[in-house]
Order: structure tokens, then sequence, then C-alpha cells
């Protein structure tokens, strides 16, 4: 990376001042007027909508129904800095993506209510760096530095929305009157500007009706899914080709080789990959991945590729390294298969969000009975939630733009709503016996064992998505075996 960085990007016209430094002296006059012209014009004229645009539409359209007569503003987010002059990786945030099909850094989506009912959307967005002013060379952020950005004119093209320019949205929102809605958290200077003008009870029914918008997927959503399901399908494959690497290395040549492939067929990954080899799968978020992968140990491998429009699929398979499970292991992993299968007959339309949870809980409680782990009845074990020492977290989430989507939900829609056609969600139950629980017989400790797959609530029951990798422990040996050669 070069390491003279220019000044912050400017607004309006005016000449831009370059910070000096230690490589380059400030920009001679001759310079300037040299850097103004003598470039080609680009503007794209044949964009089509992106794919999103016609369902964005109607998102829109849900939410302006929800609150009419309030003025909505939904920002995309900034940059954040890693270190110094470096930023993190931009994604924008859920919500604007969402109701837009947009990705840029520094957007803002405003809802602006009409006297006659409904709201007229705009999407203001950072125009292309001015050439003029040396924005574009000078502005740490301008084109030259970060790579050409889209017109407002391509933008109304892609989304099929008026767009402006977004330097002047804070000006123009402190002009703003009546009830206004802002969705918190992502931008700084739009809160400032809406300071006076929001709630933050207002905000917050503004947040959970958007979280849960998202519940329900329509079907380009589910095609989004599917296609990060199977991408990451392929990057299960494409692990277990290099366990004998990872052996020779570490987590790390896992986690390696799966990005590999997100990044190839995607956008990213979905969230931290967990690439847990021998004791660390029996902790739960285990992404530091540097640990040694030892023949005879499993590995619990839990990652999802993130789609370029940023759906991710989330999915869990436990490995024995060897490619071959010992008795033991088999036991632990078919007790989980078996919770598993159980928690995905129980997704229906109809059923009660939690069903899944309480039918996969119990197969596992009448499983610690049964080895003597836990003293019944089950009934018992259940009430009193003993099965959690080994259990530990719920069994399953929404999935979508997010990992764990709709988070922001009320508890009545979501955790105690009712499954409906559409909706994705997890099923991932597991068993986890810490190296240092002296409750249990010392062959069990440090084995963790998770099974997830990515479940479709149809109308007549549901359909996994990821049912392409296989889940039985004898299947899981022969697709290890056939992959290795």
């Amino acid at each position: 990376m070069a390491e003279d960085r220019a000044p912050e990007n400017p607004e309006g016209d005016e000449p831009i001042k370059q910070r000096k430094n230690g490589l380059y002296p400030a920009v001679s006059d001759e310079l300037t007027e040299v850097m103004k012209s003598g470039w080609a014009d680009t503007e794209l004229h044949d964009l089509q909508p992106v794919e999103q645009a016609p369902y964005a539409a109607k998102r829109r359209a849900a939410l302006s129904a929800r609150f009419p007569g309030d003025r909505l503003v939904i920002p995309a987010g900034n940059l954040k800095t890693r270190a110094n002059d470096t930023e993190y990786a931009f994604r924008a945030a859920t919500e604007y993506v969402h109701l837009t099909g947009d990705q840029t850094q520094d957007a803002v989506l405003v809802m602006e209510p009409r006297a006659d009912g409904g709201h007229d959307a705009t999407a203001y967005l950072l125009p292309r760096s001015s050439r003029e002013n040396g924005e574009f060379w000078l502005d740490g952020q301008g084109e030259l530095w970060t790579g050409r950005r889209n017109s407002l004119a391509e933008g109304e093209l892609l989304l099929g929305l008026p767009c402006r320019d977004v330097r002047k949205a804070a000006d123009e929102l402190l002009e703003a009157t009546g009830p206004v809605r802002v969705v918190r958290g992502y931008d700084a200077g739009i809160e400032a500007a809406l300071h006076d003008k929001v709630t933050a009870e207002r905000d917050a029914e503004l947040k959970e009706f958007l979280s849960e918008l998202r519940l329900v997927k329509d079907e380009w959503e589910i095609g989004e899914l599917q296609k990060a399901v199977d991408s990451t399908a392929r990057g299960f494959e494409d692990v277990v080709k290099v366990l004998d690497k990872a052996e020779a290395t570490s987590e790390r040549y896992i986690e390696g080789t799966f990005f590999l492939r997100a990044r190839i067929e995607g956008n990213d990954i979905g969230y931290g990959s967990i690439c847990a080899a021998g004791p660390h799968a029996c902790t739960l978020h285990w992404v530091r991945n540097d640990g040694p992968v030892r023949s005879g140990e499993l590995l619990l491998l839990d990652a999802g590729v993130e789609t370029h429009s940023l759906y991710t699929a989330d999915v869990t398979r436990t490995l024995p390294i060897s490619g071959r499970f010992t008795d033991l292991q088999r036991k632990i992993y078919d007790a989980v298969y078996e919770s598993q299968q159980a928690g995905i007959e129980a997704v229906k339309p109809g059923a009660a969000f939690r069903d899944f949870h309480d039918a996969a809980q119990r197969v596992l409680a009448e499983k610690l009975v049964e080895w003597g782990l836990l003293d019944g009845p089950v009934e018992r074990v259940l009430e009193l939630a003993l099965q959690r020492r080994w259990t530990l977290h719920g069994t399953g989430h929404m999935l979508g733009l997010d990992v764990h989507d709709c988070a922001t939900a009320r508890t009545e829609t979501y955790v105690n709503g009712t499954l409906e056609p559409g909706m994705v969600l997890t099923v991932e139950p597991g068993l986890y016996f810490q190296a240092d629980d002296l409750t249990v017989p010392e062959e069990y400790r440090g084995i963790g064992v998770r099974i997830e797959d990515d479940i479709l609530v149809t109308a007549d029951g549901n359909r996994n998505l990821s049912a392409g990798l296989p889940r039985r422990s004898a299947e899981v040996e022969s697709w290890m075996a056939a992959l290795k050669g």
C-alpha cells in the first residue's frame, strides 16, 4: 500500500489542500492544473437494475404502509478505522441493503412522507469524485485511491430510485419537520442532524419492524441463500481434501482453505469461521483457529459463504480427521444426529418457533440419562434444564442477510412466534464435553459435536437447503473417503 495518504473527503467544490507528508511536498499549481484534465468520459448509460430492485421496492412499500406520515431515515454506515489510516472492509447495514439492494458506504435511504399518503424514497449516495477540486486524487477516499464509484445517474439506473448527493443529506434533514425515525448505530453524522427530532422509543419501533420484515424471505432471497449454501458445501469439500496439510500446519490451514472458496464464489465469509479441532470443538465460538489438527480427533467446522448480495449460509459438520469415527465419537455423533433429525422434523408451518429446539433437546436429555451422565427421569432433566451443562446453546436461529437474522424482532413475533412458509432457520444441536469436566468419564473429555443445517419452511413442511452435505456418520465417512481419493 502506498504510504502517503491524502486529506479527508471534502464537501463542495472548494479546492482541497494536500496534507504535507514525508514523501511529497505540497502540490504545485502546475500539477493541480495537469490533474484536472485529460480524463476520458466513463459515464455508463446502459446499466440494468440490480436483481433485488423490484423486491426492495416491495419492502419499501411495506415500510411505508407501517409508518404513514413519518420521515424514515435508514443509513448504510461509514468506514471504521482498523489502525491509523487503514480501514476495515466496509459492509453496509443490513436494513439499508434489504431496502435498496445497494452496498455503498456513507449512503442513506430517506423515505419522505407525501401529503396524499405513502412516501417518496430517495437514495443519498456519494457521487463521483470531483476532478475539478482534486478530490479524486488528493482525498484518501477519492477514486484514484479506492476505485471508481457510480455516478448519481448510474445509481438511479441500478436502484430504480432518485439519487442525491449524500454530502447534502445532513443539512437537508436538519430542515425536516414532522415526525422522524432513524435506524441508529450506523451514521453518527446523520443521527446528530436528527438529534432533536427523534426519540429512542420511536426509533426502536422502526428497527423492530425492519427486523420483522426479514422474517419471511421472498423467492429471490431463498435463491440467494441456496447459492450461499451450495458454495459453502464446496468449501467443506475443499477442507476435507487438505486435511493432511492442516495436520502438518494448524487450524489456520482449514480457515484459509474455506476463505478461498468464499472469496472466489461469494463476497466473503458470513461470519468468523470456526475451525475447531480436538478439544477446541467444545468452545462454541472458537475463531482463533491456531491450534493443532491431529488424526484421531474431531474437527468441528462451522462456516458459511456470504454471497455478493450479502446473504449468508451457516453450516456445521463435525468430521473425524482420520476419516473414521472411533466408537465413542460415533456414539456421541449419532446422538447429535438423532437430536438434529428430531428438530428438523419439527420445522413446519404453524409450528411454534420453539418446537424444534424442544424436540432436539429432548433427544439429547434422553441420551445423557441413558449414558448415566444425568439422573432421570427425562421430564425432570428437561424441567430443570440440566442437560444444558453439555448442550449449552439454543438449537437454532433465523438466517438471511445476517447470520443471526431478525435479531431485533419482538419476542412475540420471533422466539414466541409461529413458523411460516418462507422462513429460513438453522437447526444445530450439539454436545460438548469440556476437557476439564470431571463429571464425565475421562474418555468423553475434549469431544465436541455439532451438526447444523439451513432449513426452509415450505407450505407442506420444510426443505433442507444444505442436504447436499452428508449428515449420517457412515455417510460422512464414505464422503470423506471419496474426496481424499
